[in-house]
């Protein structure tokens, strides 16, 4: 899926049906706000960022983008003015993967898309994280318990993965909502309580290698052969 966010609705159609056309799934978003709630829903493959927007612009979307654990990886192309290279430069710096000037050719677009995607798809560490029948595939984005495939949300994945990944260390409660909520998020430090009381559930009786730290936060336990 790639999503394309651009107010001029002309453009935006015509990129969406030409990335149908050449295979790839795509959605058109004209600004932040559903932007924002589709990420949250599902993860796209590649963003198509257009800088010139109403409310947010694209480079504060892409700060925040940048700044969330869950969506960091995601590789983003800016669309920016011709004249604009001030804009591009501060893409780059912020961790855009690439940029597209307008006015700019559909072909071109699927050339710089296709680039980007075979870059950073041999950039991604494709492994697998395992502990004891515990298996986070973060390839396929699947969690195997006792080589059974188990059903968690998006967060509840992202949770496991940042425990399994940080196995043997604290995690607290603020850092936890900071990566996978974002720094933004205002709701309570019980929201984690919540999401690892059903990863628990998920788990079974391998629930117990999460560990509550009394008052601070939450640990993966740590590999016996660590």
């Amino acid at each position: 899926m790639i999503y394309c966010v651009e107010d001029d609705e002309s453009i935006r159609e015509l990129v969406v049906y030409t990335l149908q056309s050449t295979g790839f799934e795509a959605s058109g978003f004209s600004s932040s706000k559903p932007f924002f709630t589709a990420l949250e829903q599902k993860l796209p493959t590649l963003i198509l960022l257009d800088i010139m927007l109403p409310g947010e612009d694209g480079l504060t979307i892409l700060k925040k983008i940048r700044s969330s654990y869950q969506f960091t990886k995601i590789p983003i192309i800016m669309i920016t003015a011709k004249s604009a290279e001030i804009d591009r430069v501060f893409g780059l710096d912020l961790g855009a993967d690439d940029y597209i000037s307008k006015p700019f050719g559909m072909m071109e677009m699927i050339s710089r898309v296709k680039a980007v995607l075979r870059r950073t798809e041999s950039e991604t560490d494709k492994s697998i994280l395992s502990f004891d029948g515990i298996e986070l595939n973060q390839e396929k984005h699947k969690i195997l318990v006792n080589g059974t495939g188990t059903d968690f949300t998006l967060k509840e994945y992202q949770l496991l993965e940042l425990l399994m990944e940080n196995a043997g260390l604290v995690m607290t409660r603020d850092v936890i909502l900071e990566r996978i909520w974002g720094y933004e998020f205002d709701g309570e430090t019980r929201t984690v309580d919540v999401h690892i009381r059903k990863i628990r559930e998920k788990l079974g009786e391998l629930g117990n290698n999460i560990e509550t730290v009394r008052g601070v936060g939450y640990r993966f336990r740590e590999h016996e052969d660590a």
